[in-house]
């Protein structure tokens, strides 16, 4: 007795599993973008296990919510944001909105907002106890532009100070390049798992970690 299935059954299930595959991948998306994130840096920032009086600057902060991640372990302490505030980046990527959003943590008084240019830091050697960037520096688009943004957030780390870099793609081994040629010390890269898979397992993001040297 013949099959009843014809040479075309097989064909007939691609559209379905192509759906399913984008179902997937929207799910993850939508995952990393309102709570998968949220989630990782939570436990980045507690794993630095901070004192509370540190001065902590966030990389191309936007909306603030690393910022304020960050501002809410620092009682005694202070956030400092830097952004040029451009709605190409981030929607809805505006001073006045990370300052509301700010005032509604409850962090304001804890919080400093600057507009600059991460290649070209408007901070002086060593200010900062910590160094926070997170999806940020791969938006700029040439290599040597990302590599002098590495650069200005080791400048600006304080000796024994930490860094803490997020992002995707193929940016994050040219970070891990540079930081191999700068004064830091335990150089670390490594998955941080499928809360920030961005659609698909190699759309994932990674975290670049290091010291700043001491002496």
């Amino acid at each position: 007795m013949g099959t009843l299935a014809g040479p075309g059954m097989g064909v007939a299930w691609v559209p379905f599993l192509c759906a399913l595959v984008m179902a997937v991948a929207f799910v993850l998306y939508a995952h990393a973008t309102r709570r998968g994130k949220f989630a990782v840096w939570e436990g980045l920032l507690d794993g630095l296990e901070l004192r509370g009086d540190e001065r902590l600057l966030d990389l191309g902060c936007g909306r603030g919510a690393v910022l304020l991640a960050g501002a809410r372990r620092l009682p005694a302490g202070r956030a400092v944001g830097v952004d040029l505030w451009r709605g190409v980046d981030q929607s809805g990527n505006a001073q006045r909105v990370t300052s509301r959003n700010a005032e509604a943590e409850g962090v304001h008084d804890r919080v400093e907002l600057h507009t600059g240019d991460l290649r070209d830091l408007p901070f002086g050697d060593g200010e900062f106890d910590v160094v926070l960037s997170s999806l940020t520096i791969h938006n700029i688009k040439d290599g040597e532009g990302r590599r002098r943004a590495v650069a200005e957030a080791v400048r600006v780390l304080r000796p024994g100070g930490r860094l803490v870099i997020v992002d995707i793609g193929r940016s994050v081994a040219l970070y891990r390049e540079v930081l191999g040629e700068l004064p830091v010390s335990g150089l670390g890269v490594r998955s941080l798992g499928w809360r920030m898979w961005w659609g698909f397992p190699w759309m994932r993001s990674r975290v670049v970690t290091a010291s700043g040297v001491v002496g």
